[in-house]
């Protein structure tokens, strides 16, 4: 069973930044990539970015692509989701998973079989 621990949120400013990150435990490497969601109060989960381990794919939700970059660091067996220009609408309970699927690059939550706790990032206006 792997083992996702996130970490960084909080309250920011419309504006600013933050950075989730999401240490993972070695047997997570046996998954091709790792995704971060996310979920709003009353609203279904949303893919936001995923990458992969081995190289340098990355994918983004058309809402946060260009404010929000994803990046791994395989030698702390870590993700990280940097977070800028934040919005009130980032306003979320913000998961990081591991692929099980081979259409991880899709997005869809259901290609990824192993969840963090989830980190709460909220957003001032």
């Amino acid at each position: 069973q792997e083992l996702l621990v996130e970490s960084g949120g909080g309250l920011v400013q419309a504006g600013g930044s933050l950075r989730l990150s999401c240490e993972a435990s070695k047997s997570t490497f046996s998954s091709d990539a790792m995704g971060w969601f996310r979920q709003a109060p009353g609203k279904e989960r949303e893919f936001v970015a995923v990458t992969r381990w081995s190289a340098g794919n990355t994918f983004y939700a058309d809402s946060v692509k260009g404010r929000f970059t994803i990046s791994r660091d395989n030698a702390k067996n870590t993700v990280y989701l940097q977070m800028k220009r934040v919005k009130p609408e980032d306003t979320a309970v913000y998961y990081c998973a591991a692929a099980v699927g081979d259409t991880w690059y899709l997005g869809v939550a259901a290609d990824f079989g192993s969840w963090g706790q989830g980190t709460q990032v909220t957003v001032s206006s």
